[in-house]
């Protein structure tokens, strides 16, 4: 995998080619639609366009603006460096006064209120594997330009206004793959998370640990569960419980009443040795093949047609010089549909990581 090059080199230095840095004075900010422990979202415009806009917390210590700030340059740099049709849509990004990322605004909200809303109801087989194929192609393009994405859950995943597809977003917690040997235990939701980003003690706050872009197949498994089940995985268990069981006894959710060679799809994701997971090529192979043999579903007008075809769009950008135009005044509050853990439902670049 490629390198990310001097980017990376210091990743508490932002640095964004001029093409992608925002004027804050083209912003109109607008109602919040999310929020999280590191950022807020809001609904807003970008010289007419809609748009998404996550302004994050600059942190109260040195030690916390330093790590926020960080954070904030590595979403950048890979937002900026990557797109693809389901990797949310990179606008431009500005630091002063405040750090500030703007994305395309996703209408169709997160898919774990989609399948909330589903609930007892599961998704439509070809419906749940579609959205499969969509999130294991978005990782295919993270993982051909050396990143990880670290944090792959439904919350980070947003719905089209068509609830047609699905685009993975929040950077926030991303890595390159260069730099693993770096990376710290403060990582992606337990109950998603692979078992190798535990030791067999568990790891204290920046304690160092080893790992590779194989963790983002495991996470895979565990939300593919969940759309062919619509229940959350590990019932019954806390995070920190469910990450327990997998990584030191090895628990794995049912794979029983699955089609065979979707539990096989599955069940090889989240094999406890890394190595033996398929990489997302692989993966979105075996998922095109699964639908393909499927029989034809009912005649009722033109649906999505899945190819192996992953096209990378090219970055582009209508992004200005820096100045910082937002009033003083707080911007608008929507009304928010409560989500998990407390969270604001989101309808683009979710904060909740």
């Amino acid at each position: 995998m490629e390198s990310g090059g001097d980017f990376f080199s210091s990743v508490t230095e932002f640095r964004l080619d001029s093409k992608w840095i925002i004027d804050p004075m083209d912003l109109l900010v607008g109602p919040r639609i999310g929020e999280g422990a590191h950022a807020k979202v809001y609904e807003g415009k970008y010289r007419n366009q809609a748009v998404a806009i996550k302004i994050l917390h600059k942190g109260d210590t040195p030690e916390e603006k330093t790590k926020r700030e960080g954070r904030f340059a590595r979403e950048v740099a890979m937002l900026s460096r990557v797109q693809h049709r389901n990797l949310v849509k990179f606008i431009g990004a500005c630091k002063e006064p405040v750090m500030v990322v703007v994305t395309e605004l996703l209408l169709g909200g997160s898919l774990r209120k989609y399948l909330l809303n589903m609930r007892p109801r599961c998704l439509d087989l070809r419906v749940a594997v579609g959205f499969a194929i969509d999130i294991a192609r978005a990782m295919e393009c993270l993982h051909s330009h050396g990143i990880i994405h670290r944090d792959l859950k439904p919350e980070n995943l947003l719905l089209t206004a068509d609830q047609k597809t699905v685009k993975l977003v929040d950077f926030g917690l991303a890595r390159e793959e260069t730099l693993t040997e770096m990376m710290t235990a403060e990582t992606g939701t337990y109950r998603w998370m692979a078992p190798e980003l535990y030791s067999t003690v568990t790891l204290r706050h920046g304690e160092k640990k080893h790992y590779n872009h194989k963790v983002d197949a495991y996470s895979f498994a565990i939300v593919l569960w969940e759309l062919l089940h619509n229940r959350l995985p590990f019932e019954g268990m806390s995070n920190l419980q469910a990450a327990y069981a997998a990584a030191f006894k090895n628990v794995r959710p049912s794979a029983d009443d699955l089609p065979e060679e979707l539990a096989a799809v599955m069940t090889s994701c989240w094999k406890e040795d890394p190595e033996a997971r398929p990489n997302f090529s692989q993966i979105v192979q075996m998922l095109l093949s699964f639908l393909a043999a499927m029989s034809p579903p009912p005649a009722a007008g033109p649906g999505r047609v899945f190819t192996s075809e992953n096209a990378v769009l090219p970055p582009e950008s209508p992004g200005r010089a820096l100045s910082w135009p937002l009033g003083t005044a707080a911007p608008p509050r929507a009304p928010e549909t409560a989500a998990p853990g407390g969270a604001s439902s989101s309808a683009s670049a979710t904060a909740t990581d």
